[in-house]
C-alpha cells in the first residue's frame, strides 16, 4: 500500500508491547457477523417500510384530517427534509462519539417517532404533528446511512464487503414493498390509519433490543488512539486474517499521521465538514457526493412519474410504468450485489452510467420513436441505473478514512437528497414548460456528468482493506 507523501514508514513506528489478545472461535465470530448484518439490513428494511407504509392510507388520512394537497405535501416532505438534516449530523456524531452508541441512539429515535404516530390528534394541529414526527423519522433514516454503513464496512471481510453493503439497498426495496402489502391489507380490514403507520414501532423495538451489546468499531477506536482496545475487539469478533492485517495497517498509519502532526505542532482535531474539502480529501468528497447525486436525480424523476412520462410517449399503464420500472430496478440491484465482489466496483459503475446517459439522450432527441421502443429504453434505464446506484451504498463506506467515514457518508447522502428533490419536483415543471424531449435531454446531461466523474475518480476497491483504500485515495 502507499502512504501520503512526507510520512514515515510503518517500520519507524513503535509497536505495542501488550500481549496478543486471545482469539474466539470461528463459530462465535460468524454468529456475530450474521447478527451485525441482520440488524443493519433490518434498519434499512425499516427505512423503506416507513416511507412506504403511508401510501396505502393516504386516502383515510385525507378524509379523517381534512387534508388538502399542501398538507399532504408537507407530511410527505417531512422525511426528505429529515434525511437531509440527519445524514450529516449523525455522520459527524458517529465520527466524534463512536459507532456503537450512535447506532443504538438512532434506533431509539426510530422507536420514539414510530410510537408517536399512534397519538396524533385530530384537528388543526394534526398536520404539524405528523410533519414533525415524519421529520424525525427522516433524521433517523439519514442516520442509518451514515452510522450503519461505516460500522458494517469496518467489520466486513474485504472479500464480502461489497456484497454485504449492497444488500442494504435490496432490504430497502423489500421494506418498501412489504409496507405497501401490509398497509393495503390492514386498510382493507378497516384498521385505523394511525395503527397502520404505527406498525413500524414493532420492528423498531425488535431492532433496538438486537443492537444492545454490539461492540465498538476497531477502526473508530484507532482514530481515537485506543489501539489496544481495537486489537482486542478485532481478535474477538473478526475472523478474516486480512481484516487483522487491516487493523494493524490502520494503527500504523494513524501513528504515523499523529507523529507527523506532532512534529509540525499541529493539533489533531475531531471530524469537521471543512476537512471533507481539504486538499487531502476533496476528491473523495467530490466523487462520492457527485456520483450519488447524478445516480438518483434522473431515477427519482422518472420513477416517481413513470406513468405520466410514458403517457407522453403514448405508452402508459401501471404494469408498464411503475411496476415494470420497479421490477427491473430490483433485478438490477440483485444482479449487482451477486457480482460486485467477483467483477469489482468500476466495471459495475462506469459503463452503466454511459449506457444510461445514452438511453436518456436517445429518448430526448428521437421525438418520433415507437412507443414500444421508448418503453424498452425506460426499462433498460431502470435496470442499469439501479445497478450502479447500488454503489452509492458501497463506495462512501469504503473510500473515506476512518476518522471521516461517518461524516463523509452523511454528507454524500444529504447531497444526494438535493438530487432526489430536484428530480421529484422539477420534472413536472420542466415537462410543462419545455416539453418531454428537452426534459429527458437534461436528465441525460446529469447522467453524463456522473459518468465523467466516475470515469475520472471511481477507484477499484475489490478485495482491498479499508486502510489501503483510504490511503491511496486520499494522497
Amino acid at each position: 500500500m502507499s502512504y501520503p507523501a512526507g510520512t514515515a514508514t510503518s517500520a519507524d513506528t513503535p509497536k505495542s508491547s501488550a500481549p496478543m489478545p486471545k482469539e474466539t472461535s470461528s463459530s462465535f465470530k460468524r454468529r456475530f457477523m450474521v447478527r451485525l448484518v441482520a440488524v443493519f439490513i433490518g434498519g434499512m428494511f425499516l427505512d423503506g417500510y416507513i416511507l412506504g407504509i403511508i401510501g396505502p392510507v393516504t386516502g383515510l388520512m385525507r378524509s379523517d384530517l381534512q387534508l388538502n394537497e399542501l398538507s399532504l405535501g408537507l407530511i410527505a416532505a417531512g422525511p426528505l427534509v429529515g434525511i437531509f438534516v440527519g445524514s450529516p449530523l449523525a455522520g459527524w456524531a458517529t465520527d466524534k462519539f463512536g459507532r456503537k452508541p450512535m447506532f443504538l441512539v438512532d434506533m431509539g429515535l426510530f422507536v420514539a417517532a414510530s410510537a408517536a404516530q399512534f397519538f396524533v390528534t385530530s384537528g388543526d394541529g394534526a398536520v404539524i404533528q405528523l410533519a414533525i414526527i415524519r421529520f424525525f423519522m427522516g433524521v433517523a433514516i439519514g442516520g442509518e446511512y451514515s452510522i450503519g454503513g461505516p460500522l458494517l464496512s469496518e467489520f466486513s471481510p474485504p472479500k464480502l464487503r461489497g456484497r454485504l453493503l449492497g444488500l442494504t439497498l435490496i432490504a430497502w426495496y423489500v421494506g418498501f414493498m412489504v409496507a405497501f402489502i401490509v398497509g393495503t391489507l390492514l386498510h382493507d380490514a378497516g384498521t385505523p390509519w394511525r395503527v397502520v403507520i404505527g406498525t413500524s414501532t414493532i420492528l423498531a423495538v425488535l431492532l433496538f433490543v438486537a443492537r444492545i451489546g454490539l461492540p465498538e468499531s476497531p477502526s473508530w477506536l484507532i482514530t481515537k488512539g485506543r489501539h489496544e482496545e481495537a486489537l482486542v475487539i478485532a481478535h474477538r469478533y473478526i475472523e478474516s486474517p486480512q481484516m487483522h492485517d487491516s487493523i494493524t495497517e490502520e494503527i500504523d498509519l494513524r501513528a504515523i499521521q499523529e507523529a507527523e502532526a506532532a512534529k509540525s505542532r499541529t493539533k489533531i482535531k475531531g471530524p469537521s465538514f471543512g476537512m471533507l474539502f481539504s486538499r487531502q480529501y476533496w476528491r473523495t468528497t467530490l466523487f462520492t457526493a457527485g456520483f450519488w447525486f447524478c445516480a438518483v436525480t434522473p431515477y427519482f424523476a422518472i420513477a416517481t412519474f413513470a406513468d405520466e412520462v410514458l403517457k407522453q410517449f403514448g405508452f402508459g399503464g401501471g404494469w408498464a410504468g411503475g411496476v415494470g420500472l420497479s421490477a427491473l430496478a430490483a433485478a438490477g440491484v440483485v444482479i449487482t450485489v451477486l457480482l460486485i465482489d467477483r467483477l469489482g466496483r468500476r466495471i459495475l459503475t462506469v459503463p452503466g452510467q454511459w449506457i444510461c446517459a445514452g438511453i436518456l439522450l436517445v429518448i430526448g432527441v428521437w421525438a418520433e420513436a415507437p412507443a414500444i421502443l421508448v418503453l424498452a429504453l425506460f426499462l433498460a434505464f431502470s435496470f442499469f441505473n439501479a445497478g450502479y446506484t447500488t454503489m452509492t451504498q458501497v463506495y462512501p463506506a469504503e473510500v473515506f478514512p476512518g476518522h471521516l467515514r461517518g461524516i463523509g457518508m452523511g454528507f454524500a447522502a444529504a447531497f444526494s437528497r438535493i438530487g432526489a428533490a430536484l428530480g421529484t419536483f422539477a420534472l413536472p415543471w420542466a415537462i410543462s414548460n419545455f416539453g418531454m424531449g428537452p426534459s429527458m435531454v437534461v436528465a441525460a446531461a446529469v447522467a453524463f456528468l456522473g459518468a465523467v466523474l466516475s470515469q475520472w475518480l471511481a477507484p477499484e476497491t475489490k478485495g482491498r482493506t479499508l486502510a489501503e483504500i483510504s490511503a491511496d485515495f486520499s494522497h
